[in-house]
């Protein structure tokens, strides 16, 4: 991929305030594209900074997506001031670590509101534009958790398999149109907040669990996306791509003694 392969394009990714939001925003902006930086709070002004001072252009949107009602005001907003989307990444979502017998309807609901129907309706409003123009990349962030069935995850897992099942059907009904719509499902990545919150027995079980052996790294992500995002990746639509060393595939996995 070469360092102006989105030149002339606009690209906006939520939840790009930090971790591989913020990785991915920063990698699209090296590789000539302008970049809405969407966060709910002032990171995306700090991230829209960062890409200028390093010459690259770029909005930041501040806006919580719990509130779906606010989400298509503030996408017109942004087309107006910035101009239309061309790629937008459906990044931003929340977790809440918590087991099927004690997660609450309303934290349920929390968490469909911005894994499920944020992503929902900012793809519905940038794609109106993108049916019109008969172009335009859709990459939704969704998770091994949606493909796998991992403890203390029951309603992040809900999210992002519903997630992944739109995708599907976008993809099937924006490709009359020339949009492509894909889903990246990230396995144990290295991060702040893993090295925080990760026990040494947690990760030794990731480890265990993972044929690579290893927690992946927020660049490897980032290429699966900048991938489907890429002219590289015209022909291919609806797919999850799985970006887990291989956990999403494994069965027993015996260790040599």
């Amino acid at each position: 991929m070469n360092n102006e392969e989105f030149a002339g394009q606009r690209c906006l990714v939520t939840g790009a305030g930090r971790g591989i939001g913020r990785e991915l925003a920063l990698a699209f902006s090296r590789h000539g594209a302008a970049v809405a930086v969407l966060d709910r709070d002032e990171s995306a002004r700090a991230v829209a900074d960062e890409i200028r001072k390093a010459g690259g252009s770029a909005e930041p949107v501040i806006l919580d997506l719990a509130d779906t009602a606010a989400i298509e005001p503030a996408l017109d907003a942004l087309a107006s001031a910035f101009g239309a989307i061309d790629i937008l990444v459906n990044n931003a979502a929340i977790v809440v670590p918590k087991l099927f017998l004690e997660t609450t309807l309303q934290e349920l609901e929390t968490v469909l509101r911005v894994n499920l129907h944020a992503p929902f309706v900012c793809a519905q409003v940038l794609a109106r534009s993108m049916v019109q123009r008969k172009r335009g990349r859709i990459v939704n962030i969704a998770s091994h958790s949606g493909l796998r069935g991992s403890t203390a995850r029951a309603a992040y897992a809900a999210s992002k398999g519903a997630l992944m099942a739109a995708t599907r059907v976008m993809a099937v009904e924006l490709a009359p149109h020339g949009i492509t719509v894909n889903a990246v499902a990230p396995g144990p990545i290295e991060s702040d907040l893993t090295i925080r919150t990760h026990s040494a027995e947690r990760r030794a079980s990731w480890n265990d669990a993972v044929p690579l052996g290893r927690y992946g790294r927020a660049e490897e992500v980032v290429a699966a996306i900048l991938f489907l995002a890429s002219p590289g990746a015209s022909y291919i639509t609806g797919h999850t791509l799985a970006v887990d060393g291989g956990f999403s595939q494994a069965g027993l996995i015996l260790k040599p003694k």
